[in-house]
């Protein structure tokens, strides 16, 4: 088996760990499990020939990570934060290929419009801006994967998308789904792994030039 699967099948594991420990309500399998996760999958995708920024974008996600398992306000500012540097990663890595999609656009403006503007007025006063602005650069990654790198990076921001509400609503202390945690982490890592894979395959099927963005070799999964 090669370096790139065995990295692949260790995101797996870890994947599957995290999630039965938050299923099962074991907080010990869940610090452990949920730091691995996105540098497991940068060096899949490292290995894989992607682009430096998809590398940063996984990495700024485990910074986020990382930082979310505090449950203090400003390490939750800071992983917001560090999220959003790999959101803008992930528009540079999208900006320079594909088409406007107006009615995916129309979709997502209503979308962010709605969520924000429910959300608002339960949200803690000095969030509220924070939310507001992260959300905005969310929808607007989650817009770009879809119309410029096809169904499964559409698919991963989108889910990108629902996993962050998801925390939205919680802040807000809106009515929870059983186990809150678990889903959403299971939206979290399905949006990254189909970020990572959708940007790996349409980079095979038409690579960038090497000179803007980096060196792009095999991407085989």
């Amino acid at each position: 088996m090669t370096p790139k699967r065995l990295l692949l099948l260790a995101f797996g594991l870890a994947a599957a760990v995290d999630l039965g420990s938050l299923a099962a309500g074991f907080d010990p399998g869940h610090t452990v499990a949920k730091p691995l996760l996105m540098p497991l999958l940068a060096g899949y995708a490292a290995l894989s020939g992607a682009p430096r920024l998809l590398i940063a974008a996984l990495l700024f996600g485990w910074g986020g990570d990382v930082l979310l398992l505090s449950d203090a306000e400003p390490a939750f500012l800071a992983g917001m934060g560090s999220f959003a540097a790999g959101h803008i990663c992930y528009l540079l890595l999208f900006k320079a290929r594909g088409s406007h999609q107006p009615f995916l656009l129309a979709g997502y403006g209503v979308a962010l419009t709605t969520t924000v503007a429910s959300l608002w007025p339960d949200l803690p006063a000095d969030l509220r801006v924070p939310v507001a602005g992260y959300s905005l650069l969310l929808t607007a990654m989650a817009y770009r994967a879809g119309s410029r790198f096809g169904l499964t990076a559409g698919l991963g921001g989108a889910l990108f998308m629902l996993s962050d509400t998801l925390i939205a609503t919680g802040v807000a202390e809106w009515p929870q789904p059983p186990r809150p945690d678990l889903w959403i982490m299971l939206t979290y890592i399905a949006a990254q792994f189909l970020l990572a894979t959708g940007t790996l395959r349409a980079l095979e099927a038409r690579p960038f030039p090497a000179a803007t963005y980096g060196e792009v070799r095999s991407t085989t999964p």
